[in-house]
């Protein structure tokens, strides 16, 4: 059964990032052409994303059209991965401090676009078309900076935020309403095959720089400081730093996903 947001929803979404961008080809005329061809001449937000992705994902070997083309098919097959982008871009426009318009990370922001471009890789794997799905994946990694593996599971409402670096394992997962800071990795600890990468349940906040590696669970809403090394289980709300990462206290709120309040680094200070 197709799961849709309603369509008003989905129309004002779409409307207001044109609405915006029309005010910004009237005070940056030299970018006309771009934001004519990535937004304004688009009738939809998945036909923008598919022309926008394919032309960052373009190779000598899978020229833009051709990789359009599969961008298209995934998209029309399974809306919920449009539901996910728009999901996305709502959590970026109420996360991230540096997004004063949700045109930004449509356009900009490479942390959505390797999500969104991990989404149709995700989908390739799904129907069983590995070798093309590790091509996307590559292109990922080589364009983005961010190497997600296309069998990882992960929800909607996440934000990656700046993305250079942030590496996602094959069974890992990664449920709705994450915030995951650059440079993280959820990783194996070794050559054993089999599930082997973390579980991160929804709410969860991982810092810049942050390794959590092995089949553990991070439970829901806790927080993980920058620079840590996660090698054991976290509970539901609870705050780990160091390495080894230990918990040393509360979460810093209910939602540390949702706030983005990093002041677990001040608490550990604290400890001493």
């Amino acid at each position: 059964m197709e799961i849709l947001m309603p369509a008003v929803a989905q129309d004002q979404l779409w409307q207001q990032i044109r609405q915006d961008v029309a005010v910004q080809v009237e005070r940056e005329p030299i970018l006309a052409s771009f934001l004519h061809a990535t937004i304004l001449n688009h009738g939809t937000l998945e036909s923008a994303l598919s022309f926008h992705l394919a032309n960052k994902l373009d190779s000598p070997v899978a020229p833009a059209l051709l990789i359009r083309e599969v961008i298209d098919e995934a998209l029309e097959a399974d809306p919920s991965i449009g539901l996910a982008a728009r999901a996305d871009l709502a959590a970026i426009e109420q996360r991230d401090s540096a997004c004063q318009s949700l045109y930004e990370p449509f356009l900009f922001f490479k942390g959505f676009h390797a999500l969104q471009a991990w989404r149709v890789a995700h989908w390739l794997w799904q129907q069983q078309r590995r070798s093309l799905s590790l091509f996307v994946q590559h292109r990922i990694s080589v364009v983005f900076g961010v190497d997600i593996h296309p069998a990882a599971q992960l929800g909607q409402g996440i934000l990656l935020d700046h993305a250079t670096g942030i590496v996602i394992g094959e069974t890992a997962v990664v449920e709705d309403n994450v915030s995951i800071m650059q440079s993280v990795t959820l990783g194996g600890t070794g050559k054993e095959s089999g599930d082997r990468h973390p579980k991160v349940r929804c709410g969860v906040l991982i810092g810049a720089g942050s390794k959590i590696l092995g089949n553990i669970e991070i439970g829901r809403c806790s927080q993980i400081a920058s620079g840590s090394v996660v090698l054991k289980a976290v509970p539901e709300k609870a705050l780990v730093a160091g390495v080894p990462a230990k918990v040393i206290g509360t979460a810093s709120c209910e939602q540390p996903a949702l706030s983005m309040d990093q002041c677990a680094l001040s608490q550990v200070d604290q400890l001493g």
